[in-house]
């Protein structure tokens, strides 16, 4: 009989444990900030980020603070707000329904209106299944485009 479970977070455990015959472990495709923040032995595998939600600066009314055109509607904040990737002195502080709240640190590259920012979302789960379309981006250019078929679907 197939026995089938385990999950990103504990795959190891079930691969070691005997009982599984098959694996299916989802998350590790995309990876977000809560399982980047989960302490790994040196020898267990390091699953690369690949899921960001683009965002751009809509306004950068003080030195130390930042406004990005996305908020709730694009990002799940049920494992904690997003990451900054490529920034990480930036840090994500709040988020309404369409735009995210960047602090800046003092000494840091000032953000400008217009420039892009990768944000690593919290959980990629309900991340992606907040947007129709996943964009696949390789060396800068658009590689395909996939649907996010079962949004909004009920079962």
């Amino acid at each position: 009989p197939t026995v089938t479970g385990a999950g990103t977070g504990t795959f190891l455990l079930e691969r070691d444990s005997g009982v599984y015959t098959e694996l299916q472990p989802g998350s590790y495709v995309f990876m977000d900030a809560d399982y980047g923040r989960n302490e790994l032995n040196s020898s267990d595998p390091v699953f690369a980020q690949s899921l960001y939600v683009w965002t751009t600066v809509m306004s950068a009314p003080a030195d130390d603070r930042a406004i990005v055109d996305a908020g709730l509607k694009a990002f799940s904040v049920d494992s904690g707000l997003p990451l900054v990737a490529d920034r990480p002195e930036l840090e994500c502080t709040k988020a309404s329904d369409e735009h995210g709240v960047l602090r800046v640190p003092s000494g840091a590259k000032n953000l400008r209106v217009g420039d892009k920012i990768r944000l690593v979302p919290g959980h990629c789960d309900p991340t992606v299944n907040l947007h129709d379309w996943l964009v696949g981006v390789r060396k800068g250019r658009v590689e395909c485009v996939w649907p996010v078929s079962a949004r909004g679907a009920l079962l």
